[in-house]
């Protein structure tokens, strides 16, 4: 039975819902809501919507009505698409050509809409477009708009800019923006001389508009504040799309922009793009919006624009569900889904009808977005919308509904069984229906009631199936019987039923008597349960039934009586069993019969008002009593006077009286009557009939064409009268007739009201004439009326032209044609003026009428130039306007051009002109006239027919030195203009005769050469010298023997330049040669000079590396070759460092010796080391090798670096270890060793573990006793040594222990990480791992990136930088607890480098930087990435970690390039550097003009001087000539392979020849051109083809005027002279400083670059004096904030919160928690050079315009030898660098700075360069009194750092490591300059030499000044008292470097200076024995760097000691050299370890 219930489940779900059908609608366009159309070209516009099988299409206005037809108006076709046709201006209607439409589409499947569509028609309206001229300064930007009227700028739109008539290309300087701007950047006074014009076109005519000529004024820069040139405003735009925020401006210097979105930097994103123009966003998102804000910002002051953009996403709405067909009485639900904007209102239509809430609607949600349909009805099936809106956008979806009889049927039942008691058996009953059928059951008519029993179940499929069950597991026989299952939901029910027997004694259950219905049927069920049993019979009155024809008795013993009957079937019936033969069982039932009431049935005569009615309703039978009620349209009568009716009742009738009948008892009568068996009623209808009559009469009446009218008629009557009207032609009474009237078609522009009136929505000529308004009900004769209709016509303009030509002078007529009711008044206007033909006599206006139109005609006589603008006539009457529009051109001639020289040369000039008004007609060609001054314009020499497209134009063969008048025409197709205004102009001056003298060179360093001289003489100068070219070649073997040329403007008599860039160690020659405007004179004579040495550009070669013993290696190589050396060899070096198995790098060592071999002794055992060797002059070091690797041997390990054991039972115990610290090999395997003291073993028990296991469990010990465990790890060498032992006793209760060791745990970035945390005990503890923050220890949390593993392990995964810090692990039972402490330290990528670049020439680009942060791993290297500018092909190069500089060699030469740096860890490529560009040296050649270009000339020959080409720096490459005859086309061409002298041969005699000459090399092409004669055969000349020579008489006019110019140029040439030599004087003394700072790089021994391991770099403090400047820079500080360096002023109030006033010493650290941020290094470099990245150079201008505001005034201060005075100086000062944690200044020389008293007075006292020049000469003084001294007779120097500004050169040197690099003539600096150098110690057995020298010291400095001195002084006994060992000087404590008692953890390299609390300050701790103390004091670590504290009289700071030496000499004195000022290392502190003595530095800073 089961098996049959799951298969017809299974068949169940086979029935599946019905889909909604093939019939669909849908939209074509729905996002199509805005139309808009010009009204002369109209549009057709397809329906949006659609359906399958083909939809009804339709147009309705947005209010409802439908869309009418309006012949040549508007159309809608039969595809439903609407056209609007051209229309003029006077047929405008709002209601048709600016309203809201919207469309429908309606199939069997419902009916939809469009969301609104908005359609705007645009007239053809006069404007014009203007553009204003605009000022900028040169180098600024300028900006021009195309201003447009506001009532077209939504049409109108830029499409062009021209330039002098020429469209301009965007591109180089010029860009088109977006709206329609046009941006000129990099102003140039040349830009100034053209015209800008802005070209128009309308979006929908198509009409173009050109605008006025502007005009562009160019200011030479001057300082001045930024202007805002173009900016944005807030703004509203849809995402996805782009948007570009302007922001522009103007200003001098040229200010920088930033950006800010909502306060902050913008990100980086790809999307934001910043241009010229401002910031454009493309693929806008919806986090785009925000408020943006614009700033820009000079020295001068700055600007901000700001505004607020919201970006929002389209609306998207989903209707669900999408179909569905359902039931009536269904509850359905529809939710609409809207995305997009949050702002929005959602309204819903139903077939396009808004939806109304009624008892079945409701609409629900926050925005009203659920629909909800209870008990729905047929008629609410078909389509359902949902509209969402928001200003004006608006977004829908829609789904369809079909509603059908939901009505249950069975689809599934049982049959009948019979089954055995106990049994059980299952009955299922599935129904369907809608909504979803609820299933009941009952037993022989009783429910079946869920009990032990019966188990019920019931639910519904997917489908919508019901389903129910009837189990019943253990069956008695009264659980036999007939089962019903009835299935019912709102529409209705169905049934079926079956028996069930259970075998038993049969017997029945008893009955309940029954009441049946006369008339119905009734069924009578016999109840039997048992089985087996015979028959069933039924017997009434003793007789066996059925006994006739309406009784039936079915098998199942189930009775049927149709149609019963009171008297025959009322009684009592038996039933009778049959259970064996002759044996029965009976039970009865009684059966009552009720009989209905029966109405006879009865009509109702119609009548009229005023008559009486009498209705009759009467019960002909049925059982008494019987009640008898009325009803009138479904509603009771309540008899009375209100209405009019009395009722009079008896037992079996009715009636209804109406004394007096009115219109009001029309309706339906009901007579309803009841009794106990049932309630009948019947209905008829009264009906009152009123012939119809007027309630209003149609009249006579007037409408508008193209308005809507109403022809009123109403009527009334009973029933409703019909309303017909009738329509006849002719508008005259009389000519229509009623024979003549038609129906009128009623159409949407026609239609009848519902109150009778016809309604003509749009009115047409054609509806004037007669109309009837006829009536009729069928009661009475038919009424009618008659009217007429009269159409009043506007007045319109029916014929006009649109443009029309006219010519200046001439007489113009202007025609205009209007039509309409008369009389009709036309008016001409002017633009916007009324024309009165009366005042102004030249305009005449004439009236003509032809038939119904009126003709005007406007004279002009004569037309002007001013009648180029739009004309309009306006027709006027009483009923409306038209307007009719002409645009009119006046043609004339142009105006003469405006002409301009543009150049003028000695033998031509190149003119330029601007065509400011081309008369109107298009500009054919151009004439120029020129002559002598001297001369009438009869002899003029004319250039004819100049190309429309040209603006300038070159006049060659002028004579030197003469005045000429030029004039010029301009041609249009009118004719010729006037001539242009005459211009004077003279020619230009010849080249120099004599060279400059007494050239003098002076070599300056490996790289540059000073050259000297002096003008040459005044006679030969020929002019105003206005530069020279210096050229400059190398006269060594393998030389090309041609000169470079560089070139400079002359500043007086003597001048001179440094030539940098050249090769080390070679002799050069150079020579020099003047210029002025007209070209070069003569070279000098050749002066030879040689470059100083430098270090080898190439490493020594052969290198090789052989390990020797663990700890030992020899290194041997060879020498580099010789060319390489650029000096002297002096020796060689070996750098070496290890390499650790985690990655990280050691130390760097380095070993110096002459020899070529080197053994490197006390290395690591089994350790990798990289080894490299360079090579060193007196120079410095060379290049270094290639690294070299090499492995130590294996040895002995060392002991396991700890060691655990803990009890884990009664007799074992788990041992762990760790590996040994140095295993010196590889780890075979580890031994362990047990032992009980006392139990007579000699030897203890070994345990053996595998490399791999770090932990072992020994059993089989005894408990409580004692055991001794230690262990030892074995190579392949044996066994190391044993670690400690650890005793440990086994127990059965064991307390909580963890077998893992804590540490530091280091990994890169992004992995997984899993910090063990192993435990024993007994009971099993749990384990909890917190982290340490601050104050407290967070627990550690399970999470996505942390899980705790049942091991106890941690598992962190993709770690990154915020997850170091130290974890806590705490194992805990009830016996006690044990932790751990793990320091987890996250590697991440480096941060990008600093890049600049250092020095550049013709073939090479010096780059150097500075590193950013190593992100807690070894630098390994650094990836340099360059291309040439306009390229993307980058090339790498890949640069050792210890470089921080790099020359680029093999360059193009005059090229720019881009370059890029990114720096490597053992974590991967850091960030990228900030891409910079840089230029080579080098240009194009030039031809030097004082060069002959021929040599000599004869009849057939010309030699050509080919030296006259300078090659610009670059070698010339190409070199081509092309010649011809002149007066002919051919060219002939030769390519030149000599560069000194080449001949042409075969040339025609006595013929002038056109000779071109272009020259190229890698930086670009020179062109020079000119003319040459050949003689005739007798070796005479020819005369020039055309000359024209001046008179001596102009000559001296000529001298005369330009006299006065050539004085006033002298007197300024003069003053600039002398300005110069006083601000050389002022400089003479930086030049000294200059020679101080190369005397010291002769003593320099460069040291090894420091290696990236080791504690933090100390900050630098540098006085820079003539900017008087304070910095203070932390290259480990550097933090990216955005894209610019970042920097925190302090102000004075601030500052002096924590600093002492009366003091500051250099030497001490400052803290202020105003300058706790991890800010890093801004250089000064006010002076932007080239070579810098564009962006930096916006942060760091915009970082000077705040800096007075920050300012503090400090003084610089030496000590004297008195106490009590000192010399000092006031500085201003300029905080800009913080470090993370404080600002730190290390130890300088000898001097101090303090804050002033008197702050006024401090900006009074400003240092001036003089007194810088006089701090250079006591630095000076300082170090030649330092050589006295012991410290520094062996002392070595080095040029650490330098910032040096060349103006001459325009380059920037920034931390080379080449001294002549590093420093640069110092000639006019325009900025300061920055070197800074230090003095290294002597070597520890150099200090006794010398100890007789004289030493002068002032005096014995107290406590307080003994802090001051600088730290070479303090080691001194003169200065200590007697008895006093140590340093007295408190120091600031080093950051702690461990927590909770880690005593044996390393200083982290990436510390900071910790700001303390001056009580909480611990004095440094430094052993007299070395450093070998280090970190053995618990809690702290030394640092590798000597940092003061600021002395305070509230701190009492202690200097403990371990010293066992008194010895002065032997104390430590920290830092050194290179190592404490620029990159502190760990490698300073390998020394200090090894030599027990370190070494102390002398900074100078050199300005």
């Amino acid at each position: 039975m089961w098996l049959v219930t799951l298969l017809l489940l299974y068949s169940l779900q086979e029935v599946h819902s019905e889909d909604v059908g093939s019939t669909r609608l849908y939209f074509v366009n729905a996002s199509l809501q805005r139309v808009t159309y010009s009204s002369s070209v109209g549009v057709s516009l397809p329906c949006p919507a659609g359906g399958t099988p083909s939809a009804i299409l339709r147009w309705y206005l947005a209010t409802g009505d439908d869309i009418y037809d309006v012949p040549h108006i508007r159309h809608v076709h039969a595809n439903g698409t609407l056209q609007l046709y051209p229309f003029s201006p006077s047929a405008y209607n709002s209601y048709i050509h600016d309203n809201d439409y919207f469309c429908t589409a309606e199939n069997q499947a419902g009916k939809i809409r469009s969301p609104n569509i908005r359609i705007k028609a645009v007239f053809r309206e006069p404007y014009t477009v203007r553009v204003a001229d605009q000022r900028s300064m040169r180098g600024n930007v300028a900006v021009f708009k195309c201003l447009i009227p506001a009532a077209v700028q939504e049409y109108v739109s830029v499409v062009s800019w021209e330039r002098d008539t020429v469209s301009i290309v965007p591109g180089n300087r010029f860009l088109l923006t977006s709206f329609g701007a046009l941006y000129i950047s990099d102003v140039q006074k040349e830009d100034a001389l053209s015209t800008y014009r802005c070209i128009t076109k309308h979006k929908y005519s198509g009409e173009t508009r050109q605008s006025n000529g502007a005009r562009l004024s160019v200011m030479d820069p001057n300082e001045s504040s930024p202007t805002i040139l173009d900016s944005f405003q807030a703004g509203e735009v849809y995402a996805g799309q782009s948007i570009e925020l302007p922001c522009t401006a103007g200003g001098y210097p040229s200010p920088t922009v930033r950006w800010l979105k909502d306060g902050r930097p913008l990100p980086s994103d790809a999307r934001w793009t910043r241009r010229l123009t401002g910031l454009t966003i493309s693929d806008l998102r919806q986090e785009d919006s925000g408020s943006y804000a614009c700033e820009v910002t000079n020295s001068f002051g700055s600007k901000e624009v700001s505004g607020q953009l919201h970006v929002i996403d389209p609306l998207r709405v989903t209707l669900s569900p999408k179909n569905l067909k359902t039931g009536i009485s269904s509850t359905l639900f529809f939710t609409c889904t809207v995305e997009g904007s949050p702002e929005y209102t959602i309204t819903w239509y139903s077939n396009t009808e808004p939806i109304v809430p009624d008892q079945h609607i409701s609409i629900q949600g926050q925005h009203n977005d659920t629909l909800q349909i209870t008990a729905a009805q047929k008629f609410h099936s078909g389509a359902y919308q949902c509209f969402a809106s928001r200003k004006g956008h608006t977004a829908q979806d829609f789904s369809i509904i079909l509603l059908e009889d939901g009505t249950p049927r069975i689809v599934s039942s049982f049959s009948e069984r019979v089954v055995n008691p106990g049994e059980p058996f299952s009955l299922m009953c599935a129904a369907k229906g809608a909504p979803p059928p609820s299933i009941t059951w009952t037993l022989d008519d009783e429910p079946v009631v869920r009990d032990s029993t019966y188990k019920t179940s019931q639910y519904t499929l997917s489908d919508g199936l019901t389903v129910s069950h009837v189990n019943v597991s253990s069956p008695l026989i009264r659980d036999g019987g007939v089962y019903r299952c009835v299935a019912r939901n709102s529409a209705g029910s169905a049934e079926y039923q079956a028996r069930i027997n259970v075998r038993g004694p049969p017997r029945i259950r008893p009955m309940r008597d029954i009441t049946a219905v006369a008339g119905r049927n009734t069924y009578i069920t016999c109840r039997v349960i048992g089985y087996p049993y015979y028959s069933i019979k039924w017997l009434k009155d003793g007789m066996q039934l059925p006994d006739n024809h309406r009784q039936v008795v079915f098998e199942n013993g189930t009775l049927r009586l149709t149609d019963v009957q009171k008297g025959a079937d009322e009684g009592t019936y038996l039933c009778s069993v049959l259970i064996q033969p002759q044996v029965s069982i009976n039970q009865t039932v009684h059966v009552t019969v009720k009989v209905p009431p029966l109405i006879q049935p009865f009509d109702i005569p119609s009548t009229s008002v005023g008559k009486l009615m009498y209705i009759a309703c009467v019960v002909s039978s049925g059982d008494m009593p019987i009640r008898i009620t009325w009803h009138k349209d479904g509603q009771l009568i309540v008899p009375g006077s209100a209405s009019g009716v009395a009722i009079e009742t008896k037992e079996f009738m009715s009636s209804l009286q109406i004394s007096k009948v009115t219109l009001k008892h029309n309706g339906n009568y009901t007579c309803i009557a009841s009794n106990a068996a049932a309630t009948v009623s019947w209905e008829r209808q009264l009906i009152v009939t009123v012939p119809p009559r007027f309630v209003v009469q149609p009249n006579n009446q007037d409408c508008i064409y193209g308005k809507a009218g109403v022809l009123n008629c109403s009527v009334e009557g009973y029933p409703p009268p019909k309303v017909m009207w009738k329509h006849a032609k002719g508008s005259v009474v009389g000519v229509g007739n009623p024979q003549q009237y038609h129906p009128v078609p009623l159409t949407g522009r026609i239609q009848i009201m519902s109150n009778g009136s016809l309604l003509i929505r749009h009115v047409l000529e054609d509806d004037r004439g007669y109309y009837l308004c006829q009536a009729s009900n069928g009661v009475g004769s038919d009424i009618s009326k008659s009217m007429i209709l009269t159409v009043k016509i506007p007045a319109m303009i029916t014929s006009h032209p649109n443009t029309t030509m006219a010519r200046k002078g001439q007489t113009k007529e202007l025609n205009c044609t209007a039509r309409g009711e008369q009389p009709i008044i036309i008016r001409w206007e002017r633009g916007d003026t009324v024309i009165d033909a009366e005042r102004n006599p030249r305009y005449s206006i004439t009236i003509n009428k032809k038939g119904d139109e009126v003709i005007s005609t406007l004279k002009l006589n004569p037309a002007e130039r001013g009648d180029s603008v739009f004309f309009s006539c306006h027709a006027i009457n009483s009923y409306g306007e038209g307007r009719g529009l002409i645009q009119l051109t006046v043609q004339e001639p142009p105006d003469p051009p405006e002409l301009e020289v543009r150049e003028v040369k000695d033998r031509s000039m190149n003119l330029r002109w601007i065509q400011r008004f081309d008369g109107n007609s298009i500009i054919t060609s151009y004439d120029i006239e020129y002559k002598n001054k001297s001369d009438s314009w009869d002899h003029m020499y004319t250039t004819r027919n100049i190309s429309p497209t040209n603006n300038q134009a070159n006049i060659v063969e002028l004579h030197p030195a003469c005045v000429y008048s030029i004039r010029m025409y301009s041609y249009n197709k009118i004719g010729r203009s006037l001539p242009s205004k005459e211009l004077t102009i003279s020619t230009e001056e010849a080249p120099p005769d004599g060279p400059p003298m007494d050239v003098i060179l002076q070599p300056m360093t490996s790289q540059s050469i000073r050259v000297t001289w002096r003008a040459p003489k005044k006679e030969l100068q020929n002019g105003v010298i206005r530069g020279y070219q210096i050229g400059y070649r190398e006269n060594g073997p393998g030389s090309n023997g041609q000169y470079s040329i560089v070139e400079m403007k002359a500043t007086g008599d003597s001048e001179v330049y440094t030539l940098d860039n050249l090769k080390k160690f070679a002799q050069y020659g150079v020579v020099v040669q003047a210029f002025n405007r007209a070209g070069t004179g003569p070279s000098s004579t050749e002066i030879n000079a040689t470059t100083l040495e430098d270090v080898p550009s190439e490493p020594p070669q052969n290198v090789r590396a052989i390990s020797v013993t663990s700890d030992e290696a020899v290194i041997t190589w060879a020498e580099p070759p010789r060319l390489t050396l650029h000096g002297v060899l002096k020796g060689y070096r070996v750098v070496f460092w290890s390499l650790f198995p985690d990655g990280e790098w050691g130390e760097m060592q380095n070993i110096t010796t002459t020899r070529e071999q080197v053994e490197l002794r006390g290395l690591e055992k089994f350790t990798n080391y990289s080894v490299q060797v360079l090579a060193y002059t007196q120079a410095g070091d060379g290049v270094r090798s290639n690294v070299l690797y090499i492995q130590t041997r294996e040895d002995l390990p060392g002991p396991p670096a700890g060691i655990k054991a803990v009890p884990s039972s009664p007799s074992s115990v788990v041992v762990s270890w760790l590996p040994p610290h140095k295993p010196n090999g590889v780890i075979r395997k580890y031994t362990i060793y047990c032992s009980s003291p006392g139990s007579g073993q000699p030897a203890p028990s070994e345990y053996e573990a595998n490399p791999e296991m770090l932990f072992y469990r020994i059993t089989h010990l005894s408990r409580g006793k004692q055991y001794h465990i230690w262990a030892a790890a074995v190579t392949t060498a044996g066994r190391g040594n044993m670690s400690s032992k650890v005793i440990v006793e086994p127990a059965g209760k064991v307390p909580a222990k963890i077998l893992s060791f804590g540490g530091t745990v280091t990994t890169p970035w992004m992995k997984e990480v899993r910090l063990p945390c192993s435990s024993v005990g007994e009971p099993a503890p749990t384990i909890k791992w917190t982290k340490d923050s601050e104050d407290s220890a967070i627990p550690v949390t399970a999470d996505s990136q942390r899980q705790i593993l049942s091991n106890g392990t941690l598992v962190l995964r993709s770690v990154k930088a915020e997850d170091s810090g130290y974890y806590t692990c705490t194992a805990t039972n009830t016996l006690g607890f044990d932790t751990i402490i793990v320091n987890l330290v996250v590697q991440v990528p480096p941060d990008q480098p600093r890049l600049t670049v250092s020095t550049t020439s013709t073939s090479s680009i010096t780059l150097a930087w500075i590193p950013g942060d190593n992100g807690g791993s070894s630098i390994r290297g650094f990836v340099l990435q360059y291309s040439v500018d306009n390229t993307e092909e980058w090339r790498d190069v890949f640069i050792s970690s210890s470089e921080r500089s790099f020359r680029l060699d093999n360059l193009r030469c005059g090229t720019w390039y881009k370059v890029k740096l990114a720096a490597k860890n053992s974590v991967g490529s850091g960030r990228i550097s900030e891409i910079i560009e840089a230029k080579t040296h080098g240009r194009e050649p030039v031809f030097n003009k004082d060069q002959p270009l021929l040599t000599h000339i004869n009849s057939t020959h010309a030699g050509l001087n080919l030296q006259g080409w300078t090659s610009g720096g670059c070698p010339i490459t190409d070199l081509m000539l092309d010649f011809r005859p002149k007066g002919t086309w051919a060219w002939q061409s030769l390519k030149a392979n000599s560069t000194t002298q080449l001949f042409l041969s075969e040339l025609r005699e006595a013929t002038w020849y056109e000779l071109k000459m272009k020259a190229c090399n890698s930086a670009g092409c020179g062109n020079q051109s000119s003319q040459f004669a050949t003689t005739d055969y007798d070796g005479s000349t020819i005369p020039p083809i055309k000359s024209a020579r001046g008179e001596g008489d102009d000559v001296k006019k000529l001298f005369s005027i330009g006299s006065p110019v050539i004085l006033v140029t002298l007197g300024v040439a003069l003053l600039f002279i002398v300005r110069k030599k006083r601000k050389e004087k002022r400089l003479k003394r930086l030049r000294d400083a200059k020679s101080l700072a190369e005397m010291l790089i002769s003593k320099n021994n460069r040291s090894i670059d420091t290696p990236v391991k080791g504690p933090p770099q100390g900050p630098r403090l540098h006085i820079d004096i003539p900017r008087v400047q304070l910095l203070i820079e932390d290259k480990e500080g550097i933090k990216q904030i955005g894209e610019d360096k970042a920097a925190v002023p302090v102000t004075d109030t601030e500052f002096s919160q924590s600093v002492n006033p009366q003091n500051f010493c250099t030497g001490v650290s400052l803290h202020h928690q105003a300058l706790i941020q991890n800010s890093g290094p801004l250089i000064d470099m006010s002076d932007i050079r080239p070579g810098t990245n564009p962006v930096s150079r916006k942060s760091i201008k915009s970082a000077h315009s705040s800096r007075n505001r920050y300012s503090s005034q400090w003084t610089l201060s030496r000590p004297s030898q008195s106490q009590s005075t000192a010399s000092a100086r006031t500085l201003t000062s300029d905080w800009r660098t913080m470090g993370s944690h404080g600002i730190t200044a290390t130890e300088s020389d000898s001097y101090s700075a303090s804050l002033s008293q008197d702050t006024d007075k401090g900006r009074n006292s400003m240092v001036s360069t003089e007194s810088a020049s006089s701090t250079y000469e006591e630095l000076a003084r300082a170090y030649e009194h330092a050589k006295l001294e012991e410290h520094l007779q062996h002392a070595k120097f080095t040029i650490t750092e330098c910032f040096i500004s060349d103006s001459s050169s325009d380059q920037m040197t920034t931390g080379t490591n080449d001294p002549a690099d590093s420093m640069t003539s110092l000639s006019t600096p325009s900025e300061p300059g920055i070197c800074r150098f230090t003095a290294s110690p002597p070597k520890p057995q150099d200090y006794d030499r010398g100890k007789n020298v004289a030493v002068p010291i002032p005096h014995r400095a107290n406590k307080s000044e003994f802090c001051n001195l600088p730290l070479y002084m303090k080691t001194d006994p003169f200065f200590r008292k007697q008895g006093e060992l140590h340093d007295p000087c408190p120091a600031v404590p080093p950051r702690e470097a461990s927590i909770r008692s880690l005593t044996q953890r390393a200083y982290h390299t990436q510390g900071r200076h910790k700001t303390l609390d001056p009580a909480k300050q611990q004095a440094l701790t430094l052993g007299h024995s070395g450093l070998g103390s280090l970190g053995a004091s618990s809690g702290t670590a030394t640092l590798p760097q000597r940092t003061l504290t600021m002395p305070s009289s509230n701190t009492a700071a202690t200097a403990s000691t371990s010293s066992t030496s008194s010895n002065p000499t032997n104390s430590n004195k920290v830092g050194g050299s290179r190592d404490s000022l620029l990159e502190s290392s760990s490698s300073a502190l390998g020394r200090l370890q090894k030599q027990s003595v370190g070494a102390y530095s002398k900074s100078y800073t050199l300005v």
